[in-house]
């Protein structure tokens, strides 16, 4: 600022872009993705459920996989392990919908964890769980590099509390 006259006037402005946008588009890495977008990865995954091919579930895993899926004690790592889970998983022809979700994304991944309930198409049972998606973007696609699922612990509590005690 500078006095002129009697008034303080702007004696030099600058104004500038954040950084942080021209530094992800100069180091060549992806720019974040929208949280709506990676919500809708979800549907991805639940319309390969809706195929009942355990070979197009396991293709929106990533190369380098982690899945601890609801209803198997063994982690999977693997494509092979993967499909082999859904083999019977899809007997039951689930489909999801998410309740809640939570999103956090950066650079070449992202992240939606929550809560989801399944309906089983061959019995009608629904099924509510916990979730995790880690999500990486391999090739221009977004897979899934880690999947973890687990039951709600009030179904868990409610089941317990009604085994007879020894």
């Amino acid at each position: 600022y500078t006095l002129e006259g009697g008034e303080w006037k702007i004696a030099h402005h600058h104004s500038s872009m954040m950084p942080e946008a021209q530094l992800a588009a100069s180091s060549g890495a992806p720019a974040p993705i929208p949280d709506a977008e990676v919500r809708s990865l979800f549907s991805l995954w639940n319309n390969a459920l809706a195929t009942l091919d355990p070979d197009e579930v396991a293709k929106r895993y990533s190369k380098a996989p982690c899945l601890l899926p609801t209803v198997s004690d063994v982690p999977r790592t693997d494509y092979d392990s993967i499909k082999a889970y859904f083999v019977d998983f899809l007997k039951k022809k689930p489909q999801g919908v998410i309740l809640e979700s939570y999103v956090t994304s950066g650079p070449g991944w992202c992240m939606d964890d929550g809560i989801y309930e399944f309906t089983m198409g061959a019995t009608g049972d629904k099924v509510k769980a916990r979730y995790s998606f880690v999500y990486t973007l391999e090739g221009g696609e977004w897979k899934i590099a880690h999947h973890h699922s687990s039951m709600m612990p009030e179904a868990q509590l409610a089941a317990s509390a009604e085994l007879p005690l020894p």
